[in-house]
């Protein structure tokens, strides 16, 4: 009877070892598959370029985005506002003069502009597309606060973009404001003054982030590219390998 016993507990011994090393395998399968769930979070990049008017953020987004391509990235041009919206016609007319509006309005509008499109945003991004943006939420704050309307202050400028995605890098496009009245179409729409774009410039100096990538705007355009392409190829690597997105926050 002694050794029946013990044949059956070392049975039963053998088939929770068995059953051990069938977990073990299971769970080396599950770890192993990790790296491949981290491919499977990789996305488009989000690239912004900000600074005031007539830096040359319309040509540098433009030149990126071809050679973006040309390196095999996909990649779209953004601009805000987007005037081929509903929001976006209204506001055209609001800076083309054509139509006048509230402080206040106008800027929720603008606000809104950049609501309308969230969705789209998210999605191009999740499914590897690098979205190259001509302003975005930092102009809107720094346009709106420039007016020193009372209560139009930049918090309150701020809380409408709560909740959108925040650019995974920012080149911000450093030129004088004496530089830029110089440079063609100056003058063309509402906000094209020496007063605004003054203003303008110091509401982007105080919202200055470590983050942010400044660029000296007077130099060669080609010299600009460059810093640019190198600028943007970092943050389309990081987001291959799954760096996440951010949203703004309060």
């Amino acid at each position: 009877m002694g050794r029946e016993v013990q044949e059956a507990m070392d049975g039963d011994e053998r088939k929770r070892t068995g059953e051990a090393t069938k977990r073990v395998s299971r769970e080396s399968e599950s770890r192993a598959r990790k790296p491949s769930m981290a491919r499977a979070s990789a996305r488009g990049a989000f690239v912004l370029f900000e600074g005031v008017d007539r830096c040359g953020k319309s040509t540098q987004a433009s030149r990126l985005v071809t050679t973006l391509r040309a390196r095999g990235v996909d990649a779209e041009l953004w601009r805000y506002p987007d005037r081929t919206t509903a929001m976006g016609k209204m506001i055209d007319a609001y800076l083309m003069s054509k139509a006048e509006m509230t402080d206040g309005a106008i800027h929720l509008l603008f606000a809104a502009n950049r609501w309308e499109k969230k969705e789209l945003m998210e999605r191009k991004l999740r499914d590897g597309v690098t979205l190259v943006c001509d302003r975005y939420s930092y102009s809107g704050v720094a346009f709106t606060a420039a007016k020193n309307v009372p209560g139009l202050d930049m918090e309150w400028c701020r809380a409408p973009e709560i909740g959108l995605p925040k650019p995974d890098t920012l080149l911000y496009m450093e030129l004088s404001l004496d530089e830029a009245a110089k440079r063609g179409g100056f003058g063309q729409e509402r906000y094209e003054t020496t007063d605004i774009q003054r203003a303008v410039k110091q509401n982007f100096d105080a919202m200055k982030e470590d983050w942010w990538d400044v660029i000296d705007a007077s130099r060669d355009m080609d010299a600009i590219h460059n810093e640019v392409v190198d600028i943007a190829m970092r943050a389309v690597d990081a987001c291959k390998v799954g760096a996440p997105l951010r949203y703004f926050e309060r």
